[in-house]
């Protein structure tokens, strides 16, 4: 199902609006209409619908694909020092509407639930690459916000 790992990818954030609370199954929504669209099975459409739904992180995920699919999502939380600042850039500029104590607040809380998760990623291989380094950068904004 690689393929289909792929597709959603591509799709899982096609839809994004930062005041949205529903931009997965929006994005999961066309996904799956798309594929129909193009002659894919039912059966197809339904998997990748759930595998952009699984990019929502509101529950770990169960089949293989979707571990994998989102490690690939959080893997920039293992990036280098330099990108994941840049990253937590892009994402405050995404929501400057919000005002900063909030943010400051919300955001510590989103990032604090990765880190106290026993481990951030699903699957061997992203643990061995990623989550010591996601480890140290979640924790390093979580400090920064706090100030």
């Amino acid at each position: 199902h690689e393929a289909e790992i792929g597709i959603a990818l591509w799709f899982h954030d096609a839809i994004y609006e930062g005041r949205s609370h529903d931009n997965e199954l929006k994005s999961a929504d066309w996904a799956s209409a798309e594929l129909l669209l193009a002659g894919c099975s039912e059966d197809r459409a339904r998997r990748v619908h759930a595998l952009v739904m699984a990019t929502r992180h509101n529950a770990m995920p169960v089949t293989r694909d979707a571990k994998i699919l989102v490690d690939v999502d959080l893997s920039i939380l293992g990036a280098s020092t330099e990108r994941f600042d840049e990253y937590e850039t892009q994402v405050r500029a995404e929501y400057a509407w919000v005002p900063d104590d909030v943010y400051r607040s919300k955001r510590a809380g989103i990032l604090q639930a990765f880190l106290d998760r026993e481990s951030i990623y699903n699957t061997s291989c992203f643990r061995a690459h990623c989550e010591e380094r996601a480890r140290v950068n979640l924790g390093r904004s979580i400090c920064h916000l706090a100030i």
